[in-house]
This record gives structure tokens, sequence and C-alpha cells, in this order.
């Protein structure tokens, strides 16, 4: 890369290489990919560091995407194709099932509710659009995570202070985390039950984009004495079947 290439464009290149990897990787490799000599690199993911759109893993002396880049990315999928793309997949859904459906997208450590669909009599739910919640007791945010990474999902939870407690329930350490969303990964869909509001379950899984990278989650929920848990798989199979609709619309 030549000298008097500006610093945003080689940030802008970090931040794509990056972007296109499947976990945290070494500067060496970062400083490669872009074209930089190692001293350049260091300096350039410094501070990259400090305003958060980079994470350094000293354990593995590693780096990733951080937290603000995530924040980047989940601005452009509220942009209105995603959702253009979603809303008849949720009135589709809402019209079989007969409970509240939601869209969401993760901003960092949160989960970002963008469409709300509800049936004639909806459960009161503090899910509207617009809500942010703790992706790791919701269960969009949970399904989303599951499609990351590990090693990103490490960078975005680093610490037992990153996670969130509302009722008492829900995964506190990020081994609790990662046992969690290894079950749900395995069974294709998220659910939780209290973890934000007493009494309601919801269930959710993940739309992917062309990379298999999660985009974002459909969601139902329901309180909890209103469907039996044997009833529930049938449920969280529907959900899975629009998450995986969507995944078709968004790969064309």
């Amino acid at each position: 890369m030549s000298g008097n290439v500006p610093a945003s464009t080689r940030t802008l290149r970090v931040l794509t290489f990056l972007a296109t990897q499947p976990g945290p990787v070494p500067m060496e490799r970062i400083a490669s990919a872009v074209g930089l000599p190692r001293s350049s690199t260091y300096h350039l993911l410094r501070a990259m560091i400090d305003e958060g759109f980079v994470v350094h893993l000293p354990e593995e002396k590693r780096y990733g995407l951080g937290v603000a880049a995530f924040e980047i990315g989940s601005a452009y999928l509220r942009h209105d194709p995603l959702e253009r793309l979603a809303r008849p997949l949720l009135a589709q859904l809402v019209a079989e099932v007969g409970q509240t459906a939601h869209l969401g997208v993760l901003h960092g450590r949160e989960l970002v509710y963008l469409l709300k669909e509800q049936p004639p009599r909806p459960v009161t739910l503090v899910t509207d659009v617009g809500v942010r919640l703790p992706a790791t007791l919701t269960a969009s945010g949970r399904a989303l995570l599951a499609a990351l990474p590990p090693a990103q999902v490490r960078a975005l939870f680093p610490s037992p202070e990153t996670f969130v407690r509302r009722t008492d329930q829900g995964p506190q350490t990020l081994s609790q985390l990662r046992r969690l969303l290894a079950d749900e990964r395995q069974q294709g869909f998220a659910i939780e039950e209290s973890h934000v509001t007493a009494g309601v379950t919801s269930v959710a899984s993940a739309a992917l984009d062309h990379a298999g990278h999660p985009v974002a989650a459909i969601s139902v929920s329901f309180r909890s004495d209103a469907i039996a848990p044997g009833e529930r798989f049938l449920l969280a199979r529907r959900v899975r079947q629009a998450a995986d609709a969507l995944t078709r619309r968004l790969r064309g």
C-alpha cells in the first residue's frame, strides 16, 4: 500500500478484512492483507481499539471486530429493505400461530427490535419496536449469537461485567453462555422462559446472509402457560421455517 493512502482508507480496509474472517486473526495477517508495515498496523489497531471498532484478545494475540463495528452493521440492517423483506413473513407467521412475532438484530451486546406483528388479542410485552434488551437474555439475541464464530462471542462478552441480569435467570458467565449457545445451535432455535419478563416465553431462529453470517432473528413470544412444553417444538419449527424463508429472500 502506498504511503500516501489516507489513514481513513487504511482503517476501512482493516475493517473490511476483519469482517470477512470467521474470527479474530493475528496482527501479521492483518498487516499482510492491507499492505502495511507491522509498526503501522499496530498503531492503527491501537487507535481502532480506543474507538471500539477492534478488540484485542491478548491471550491469543489476535484481533477481531469490536462492539462499535457491530453497531455500524446493525444500523445498516435497520434500514427499510430488511424490514420490507421480513414484514410479510411475520404477518403470515402471526396468522398461523396466533402469537406475537418480532424481527430483531444485534446491536453490540444488545438485541434491537425492528418489527412487531400482533394477533387480534396480543399478550402485553416489553418487546416493542426500538426497544433494546440484553442479547444473552432474549431468544432472538441468542439465536444470532449462536450463529457467530465462538471467538467473536468471546470478544463481545470478555468478562462477567458484560452480562446483565433482569429476572435472576439466563447466563451470567461466558462458559454458561457457550454451553447454552451450543445446545441452541444444535437444535436450530433458541428459547427463553422468564429471562426478560416473568411468565413469558420466546422462541427464535436466525436468518443468514450469503456468507452464512447472522443478519436478523425472527421470534414468537407467548404466555408460558398458553402453550404446553410438548407443543413448543412445533412452534419453534414454524419459526425456523420463517427464518429460513427470510434467509432465501436475503440471498436473492
